[in-house]
């Protein structure tokens, strides 16, 4: 038996960064070249690469930019002085924050309008927690895990509400509120969980790649929080994980004596970066590829206006020369959302 490789289905781009990506190339068509972009946008090199050569402008801040000016606010999402600047500076502001962010928003207003202590469970210095923390009360905690937790000072009796980062650990966010719970009986929850469809559905995915698979390379940015987890799952199943930027920090010895090796890629990871991996191992080691699919993902979200008339289809991801192998995605993890379900808190299948 030769090698074999297996691509976890779904995998790359999902619908929020799909949609952020289209409102940066469509403003550019609309507004003409340069039009500017607050933060990465989304965590991938390759992705704000493309993008800058096409005429984007990527700014830590706001400062300096002329009156009129086109700016894409990021995927993540940002605090709510952040439209106050743009508006005090005549700014022209196209919102790509993801409507599931948007949805942790709603909840942080709405929690901290009732008055209640709120938690946020994630990385404080994350994009996403830092715009969330906006709409939160100013005494808002973060804990990123059950350590932290146990540190939290909270009146005894509290009843804080509970939101979490989109992009974290499906099993370690549940461990965490859980632990919360323990100590705060009276928690308050969200009817559904904040972790979003993709983490989701990647983390499902990879969970069936260990099951086949002696190594499994993660391919995604380095500070990408969803491709961090996607190796954290994969090592908690037992399987050795790589998470690479792209084919050039692959390395030959991760995979000496290896005959079986999972691909996956993070929700920010463009195909063209897998598809340049598993023709290099389906090359290099004359492997056979199959996929393996635990669900088949069918969200997409309207581009930001002003630019909606400029909306673009997803792409496509190729499955040229690839056997594909569906399983059952776990009920949970297989979830998917709609833009309805977002927007009223359902989850549909």
């Amino acid at each position: 038996m030769g090698t074999k490789v297996f691509i976890a289905q779904p995998r790359g781009f999902c619908a929020g960064v799909v949609r952020a990506i289209d409102a940066v190339t469509a403003s550019i068509e609309k507004f003409g070249a340069p039009v500017y972009v607050r933060k990465q946008l989304v965590h991938n090199n390759s992705v704000t690469d493309a993008l800058s050569a096409s005429g984007a402008i990527f700014v830590d801040e706001l400062d300096h930019l002329p009156e009129g000016a086109t700016v894409i606010l990021s995927a993540h999402g940002v605090a709510p002085e952040v439209y106050e600047d743009a508006r005090r500076r005549r700014l022209n502001v196209i919102d790509a924050t993801c409507p599931l962010v948007t949805k942790v928003h709603l909840e942080a207003t709405r929690y901290a309008r009732e008055g209640r202590p709120i938690v946020i469970v994630g990385h404080r210095g994350h994009e996403e927690v830092i715009g969330t923390l906006g709409y939160a009360s100013a005494d808002a905690d973060v804990v990123p895990d059950i350590a932290a937790v146990e540190r939290l000072e909270l009146p005894v009796g509290a009843a804080p509400a509970v939101i979490t980062q989109t992009t974290l650990a499906v099993d370690d966010t549940r461990d965490t509120i859980e632990a919360i719970r323990r100590r705060f009986p009276a928690v308050i929850t969200p009817a559904h969980d904040d972790i979003c469809y993709a983490t989701q559905n990647r983390q499902a995915a990879v969970r069936e790649l260990a099951r086949s698979t002696q190594v499994i390379l993660v391919i995604g940015a380095a500070n990408s929080s969803n491709s961090n987890r996607l190796r954290e799952v994969a090592e908690a199943a037992g399987v050795r994980a790589y998470l690479i930027a792209d084919l050039s920090e692959l390395r030959t010895e991760w995979l000496h004596g290896v005959d079986s090796i999972g691909v996956t890629a993070g929700a920010s990871t463009p195909e063209h970066l897998v598809d340049e991996v598993v023709s290099y191992l389906r090359s290099r080691y004359d492997a056979s590829v199959e996929t393996i699919e635990v669900t088949r993902e069918n969200v997409t979200f309207s581009t930001p206006t002003p630019v909606t008339r400029f909306k673009r289809s997803r792409p496509q991801q190729a499955a040229a020369q690839e056997s594909v192998v569906r399983v059952p995605a776990e009920s949970k993890e297989g979830a998917v959302l709609t833009e309805e379900g977002v927007r009223d808190g359902r989850r549909t299948q």
